[in-house]
């Protein structure tokens, strides 16, 4: 089974508060969630593999690290999901990027998917998918059985907040993915918005309503 990761450090913490206020404005807040997002992928990234390899310091010769095989794909959501990309991409300037576009059927509700591209030689990459909400968890469990369809193998799904629905959710479908989130809130509420969450997180970014 899949772990949940609450990243709990201090900076994370302080940023998401003001992330949540309802007075932040957009461009604020549109930096907060790439500042956060930032600190977020420096802990998913721990356990990367490293590889040993020499370098000529204006000294001597340093027998030193650097990250092994292929670089990271990024997969956000459309749209919030780019709300985040630019912050782990200052972080991790070399991984490429994808992207999965989803929409909620009127009549079942249920999330389908319009579009999704992926980078190259993806079943090689470790994959992240990027979405800032997890509420009810349909579309980030779309968007992971998207690229796990075209031969991503064990993605991960970073998000801002989650709620315990939504954990259940991906973790019904997808026992194998790890989930890394700033915080659980308590509920769903009956418009489906996380509680106390930080509203419509796309609007929020975009200066849409």
């Amino acid at each position: 089974m899949g772990q949940v990761h609450v990243l709990d450090h201090p900076l994370i913490q302080h940023k998401l508060t003001y992330i949540r206020n309802k007075d932040t404005g957009t461009k604020e807040f549109r930096a907060l969630v790439q500042e956060v997002s930032m600190l977020m992928a420096y802990e998913i990234t721990r356990n990367l593999p490293l590889a040993e390899t020499d370098v000529e310091t204006p000294v001597a010769t340093a027998r030193t690290k650097v990250i092994a095989g292929k670089t990271l794909a990024l997969v956000p959501v459309l749209r919030a999901g780019l709300g985040m990309l630019d912050g782990i991409l200052n972080l991790i300037p070399n991984a490429k990027v994808g992207h999965v576009g989803l929409y909620r059927d009127p009549e079942t509700l249920k999330p389908v998917e319009y579009y999704c591209k992926l980078p190259p030689n993806v079943e090689e990459r470790d994959v992240i998918v990027v979405d800032p909400m997890l509420a009810t968890g349909g579309s980030a469990s779309a968007a992971l059985t998207a690229v796990k369809a075209r031969g991503a193998k064990q993605p991960k799904l970073m998000c801002l907040v989650a709620v315990p629905e939504g954990i259940r959710t991906v973790q019904a479908d997808h026992e194998d993915v790890d989930i890394y989130t700033a915080a659980i809130d308590e509920y769903l509420n009956d418009h489906g918005y996380i509680v106390p969450g930080l509203g419509d997180a796309g609007d929020r970014l975009f200066g849409t309503k």
